[in-house]
């Protein structure tokens, strides 16, 4: 018997409720990943994503921990929703014949959902590493000025607390970046978004579509809710961690602001000729546990609602009962 078709209101709709859900709960994470991402060797501000959550706090405030969060609640909604949805389109073209889908055709279906999403993910990703890193660079900066000041009296240096950075705002970088670049502006950092989303959606869908599928009691049946949020979380992870290096290379590039003595980059290769040379091959793994604790999460709560079909339970309702 054939599966029943979701319509792509339901898709769209169960994308965007699991966005949501996701992104508030995993945004600080988020904000630890791309400031120790960006930090480069020599002017160290954290040490781990725990010191950084911390000093955010201290310097920002607890909302200082969700700088950004407005732009990437208002845009994972059509981002989640895109990724999920074509990623279903495309296996339901791939699997016309009726055959069970091949690991290729899964890849191909992955690879081709990870190409849509860039779409909204680009700029979505450009405005929010702004508003993220804002934090981090007011507080080297204030840092450096005390240090200056205190090796000019001859003191000791004491602990310094980053101050409240500045508060540029999602709307004044859009504007900034449109008047200066054009719409060229926001999609800085494409061609590095599409080497990361690519290689994740090519690995992240076959890997749950497969673990999910282990854990179905019948073929004829979904698998628990638990199932395909563990699915979710272990292909997330595996999926975020084996292209964390791409991830380094993508946030350095989108990055408009750096820090004092910071490198500057003029491309992808060059961006990552640089951190090999100047930080290690270790630097590319910078920040792969946040991430890994940001996807797991994201990508096994958006399974989960997915899977058990809130939005058709909604439309249901809104419909009501048919004749």
């Amino acid at each position: 018997m054939a599966d029943k078709q979701i319509s792509l209101p339901a898709k769209l709709i169960n994308g965007g409720i699991a966005g949501l859900i996701g992104v508030t709960c995993v945004f600080p994470i988020d904000l630890a990943k791309t400031r120790l991402q960006n930090q480069q060797n020599g002017q160290r501000m954290y040490t781990s994503m725990s010191d950084c959550l911390i000093k955010t706090i201290r310097s920002e405030g607890y909302f200082g921990m969700y700088r950004g969060a407005a732009v990437n609640l208002t845009l994972v909604t059509p981002e989640k929703a895109i990724k999920l949805a074509a990623n279903d389109f495309f296996r339901h073209q791939l699997s016309k014949d009726g055959q069970k889908l091949t690991l290729p055709k899964e890849m191909l279906a992955g690879c081709g959902a990870g190409t849509c999403q860039v779409i909204v993910t680009t700029p979505m990703e450009m405005l929010k590493i702004q508003l993220q890193d804002a934090g981090r660079i007011a507080a080297q900066k204030k840092m450096l000025a005390a240090q200056a000041q205190l090796s000019a009296h001859g003191a000791t240096q004491p602990s310094v607390e980053a101050p409240a950075a500045p508060r540029p705002t999602a709307t004044q970088l859009t504007r900034d970046l449109l008047r200066n670049h054009g719409i060229a502006g926001l999609y800085k950092g494409l061609g590095a978004t599409l080497l990361r989303d690519v290689p994740f959606s090519i690995v992240y869908f076959p890997l749950f579509a497969n673990l999910n599928q282990l854990g179905r009691p019948a073929s004829e049946e979904k698998a628990p809710f638990y199932v395909s949020f563990l699915a979710g979380c272990v292909a997330g992870s595996a999926a975020a961690v084996a292209v964390n290096p791409c991830d380094v290379v993508k946030t350095r590039l989108q990055s408009l602001q750096r820090g004092v003595n910071e490198d500057t980059y003029s491309g992808f290769l060059d961006c990552a000729r640089k951190i090999w040379q100047h930080e290690g091959p270790s630097a590319f793994l910078k920040g792969a546990y946040c991430r890994a604790l940001v996807i797991a999460p994201l990508f096994g709560i958006a399974q989960v609602v997915y899977f058990l079909g809130i939005a058709e339970s909604l439309l249901e309702l809104l419909q009501g009962p048919q004749a």
